[in-house]
C-alpha cells in the first residue's frame, strides 16, 4: 500500500514539475509576443499529440481531430498577445481547444464516442476501470475491453456533453480537477460534481462489467 507521505511527496513533485512547465512557456509565449514568432512552433511541437488526443476522445474522428488541433492552434497564435499569464499556456490553449470542439460537436449534431484505444494489458485507465472484474488471461482482457469499449460508447453517448467532457479530461488525459475547471470556466466544485454524476451513470450501464 502506498504511504500517504508517498502519494504526498508524489504530489509535490508533480506541482513543482507543473510550475517549471508553466515557466518554460512562459518564457517562449513571451518571446513569441516579442516577435519571435518562430518559436510558436516549439509550443505547437510540445503539445501538439496532448491536445489531438483529448479532442479526437471528444470526437473519435481522427480527420475531425486533425483539424480541429489546427485550429486551435491557429485561434492560439492569433490571440497569443492577449495571453497575459491569468493561468497557464497549458490551461488557456487547452480551453481553447476544448471550446472549439464543443462548438463543432454541437453544430454538427455529431454521435460522439469515448474511445479506450490508450488501454493497453499493463496499464489501464485506472481510475474509471479499476474496478472491472479480473477477466483472466491476456486474450479474455482484451476480448472483454472490445466488448466493454462497444458498451462503454454506448453508456458514453447518454452524458450531456459538459459531462463527457469532464470525464475525458479527467480519465484519458489525466488533467486535475483545478485544471479541468480553469479549462472549462467551472468551479473545482462543479468538475466534482460532473465526475460524481457521470461515474455514477457509467458504473450503473456497466455494472455487469465491474466486480463485486
Amino acid at each position: 500500500m502506498v504511504s500517504s507521505t508517498s502519494t504526498l511527496a508524489a504530489a509535490v513533485d508533480a506541482g513543482a514539475e507543473r510550475r517549471r512547465e508553466a515557466e518554460a512557456d512562459r518564457f517562449l509565449v513571451e518571446r513569441v509576443q516579442a516577435g519571435e514568432v518562430e518559436r510558436f512552433d516549439e509550443l505547437v511541437g510540445k503539445y501538439r499529440e496532448r491536445i489531438w488526443a483529448v479532442i479526437y476522445h471528444m470526437t473519435s474522428n481522427r480527420e475531425d481531430a486533425a483539424d480541429l488541433t489546427q485550429d486551435a492552434f491557429i485561434k492560439a497564435f492569433q490571440s497569443i498577445n492577449r495571453f497575459q499569464g491569468q493561468s497557464s499556456f497549458f490551461t488557456w490553449l487547452y480551453r481553447i481547444a476544448v471550446n472549439g470542439t464543443l462548438n463543432h460537436l454541437q453544430k454538427n449534431k455529431l454521435r460522439r464516442f469515448f474511445s479506450l484505444e490508450k488501454i493497453r494489458d499493463e496499464e489501464p485507465v485506472a481510475n474509471l476501470l479499476d474496478q472491472l472484474a479480473d477477466p483472466g488471461d491476456a486474450s479474455d482482457r482484451r476480448a472483454c475491453l472490445s466488448e466493454l469499449q462497444q458498451k462503454l460508447n454506448e453508456a458514453m453517448q447518454k452524458l450531456s456533453t459538459k459531462h463527457r467532457t469532464v470525464v475525458t479530461l479527467f480519465e484519458i488525459d489525466g488533467l486535475s480537477h483545478e485544471e479541468i475547471a480553469e479549462i472549462t470556466g467551472t468551479s473545482v466544485g462543479t468538475v466534482r460534481s460532473r465526475l460524481h454524476y457521470a461515474k455514477q451513470l457509467l458504473q450503473n450501464d456497466l455494472k455487469e462489467y465491474l466486480g463485486p
